[in-house]
């Protein structure tokens, strides 16, 4: 944690502008391990500076050149993975175990993702017309990443705006800022030329804000809430500088009669668990086919009651602690709405569970009997808070997985495929998960509606960070 307190600007670690500093903490213990800086808009002018001198020759290398530096990143990154897993189960919390399968693989799953895309990418394409259409690096690119997955975000941003030849300032959560500057070591290791990428540290409304408006930057790419990502659009709004977001989620999954109850529920309830339900795409409302209801819920409820809470330090498929009392808080108002709109809680519940009085742990909970214009049902809760709503027939299912203000995900568990292929149709998300299936690194990754736009993840997520030029000869 040597860096904590400075700054990755121009290729070395700087002693920040901004005298302010945020304390980070360990979700299991509740105690300090540190401190961060949070950078000012003199930091981010700083940074942007930086940057926007280095693009000047960065974006004129080769798809050679860009390649060679990928391909040594991901030497580096396989090099430094426990470290990265390390770090995202102390500042986050996230069961070590988890954290080396899945938050750190992030970060070299979808680096090989982008380096096939990079690969396949046509960066000059001779039109029909004659005409030539070149595809070029958009510029300097502002980065948010957000606490709950820090690695996977960092690399979806990060990694695409080095392939394309853009140049790039990156602020991560100040929550979860330990794996943020494990990744700038990262990335000066495998030698990209100083300026390329920047890493500020800093608060939303502060760095957030300063590296929309700045003027020098052309892009901006946010990952968080859907509240914060309207303020970096009215921020970017003035420089008219493209914005890509990936926001929140309220995801449906519709569990039809014909599927094997036993094993999809089972794993549906798993799934909205896992990171502690701390996921954007979380499947968080089970809807259920009324004729298999009852069934459904004795399912849910052992599976919810056998879904372990402990140590992050420990191995196993446990799960961990919320990333911060903010989260906890949040969690125990809206268990207690659920509860208030007169819900039926099936399990969990308020409090923490039984042997923990320190950590932000909480229980697994379940409502049944949940009607979709609730709250419960239509906010996200970010915890391991799972709702039940039936539905009678294909047509109300499909209304109710709609009738949400997201489209991020969709899941979807049924025994005939004819069935999965006409719902998944009319699911309104940008993706549908059908009988367990997960999504490919190099698969693009984005929703519909308040969920976002832009796609994160190989070739499009690659081309989000590009601008199209024609020639036209004569």
């Amino acid at each position: 944690m040597a860096n904590l307190e400075k700054f990755y600007i121009d290729g070395a670690w700087i002693d920040p502008i901004s005298t302010f500093v945020f304390p980070v903490m360990n979700p299991a213990t509740e105690q300090q391990i540190g401190q961060v800086a949070l950078g000012g808009a003199a930091d981010v002018d700083r940074a942007v500076a930086a940057a926007k001198a280095a693009f000047v020759t960065f974006s004129q290398t080769s798809k050679a050149e860009r390649l060679a530096l990928l391909e040594r990143l991901k030497a580096v990154t396989e090099a430094r993975f426990e470290d990265l897993a390390q770090a995202m189960s102390t500042e986050m919390g996230a069961p070590i175990s988890m954290a080396r399968s899945d938050h750190a693989d992030a970060a070299v799953g979808h680096l090989q993702g982008f380096i096939d895309a990079l690969i396949g990418l046509e960066s000059r394409k001779n039109l029909g017309n004659g005409d030539v259409l070149v595809h070029e690096a958009i510029g300097v690119c502002g980065l948010i990443t957000p606490w709950n997955w820090p690695m996977n975000q960092i690399v979806l941003k990060v990694v695409p705006a080095l392939a394309a030849g853009c140049t790039c300032v990156l602020k991560p959560s100040e929550h979860t800022p330990i794996s943020a500057a494990i990744y700038a070591e990262i990335i000066h290791e495998a030698g990209y030329p100083a300026g390329v990428f920047n890493l500020v540290q800093g608060d939303g409304p502060t760095v957030g804000a300063a590296l929309s408006q700045h003027p020098d930057v052309q892009m901006m790419s946010f990952t968080g809430s859907t509240r914060a990502g309207t303020a970096v659009t009215r921020d970017a709004a003035d420089t008219v500088k493209r914005v890509t977001l990936e926001l929140g989620g309220k995801s449906p999954n519709l569990v039809f009669a014909d599927c094997d109850l036993e094993a999809r529920v089972t794993a549906s309830v798993q799934e909205c668990m896992f990171n502690t339900g701390q996921s954007c795409d979380a499947p968080t409302r089970l809807l259920v086919e009324r004729c298999c209801y009852d069934q459904v819920l004795a399912i849910a409820k052992r599976a919810a009651e056998n879904q372990a809470v402990g140590d992050p330090t420990q191995e196993g498929d446990h799960i961990g602690p919320l990333f911060d009392k903010i989260q906890y808080d949040r969690v125990q108002a809206m268990v207690q709405t659920g509860l208030d709109e007169g819900a039926r809680l099936l399990t969990g519940g308020l409090g923490k569970p039984d042997g923990f009085n320190t950590g932000w742990f909480v229980k697994p909970t379940i409502f049944a009997d949940v009607a979709n214009d609730m709250r419960v049902a239509q906010e996200e809760i970010f915890g391991p808070v799972l709702v039940i709503i039936p539905f009678e027939n294909d047509a109300e299912a499909i209304e109710i997985a709609n009738d949400s203000p997201y489209g991020l995900a969709a899941y979807l568990q049924s025994g005939d495929p004819e069935r999965a292929e006409r719902v998944a149709a009319r699911l309104r998300a940008g993706a549908v998960h059908i009988n367990g299936g997960g999504i490919a690194y190099g698969s693009p990754f984005g929703g519909y509606k308040r969920s976002g736009n832009g796609r994160e993840g190989g070739l499009m997520g690659l081309e989000d960070y590009m601008e199209n030029k024609t020639l036209h000869y004569g």
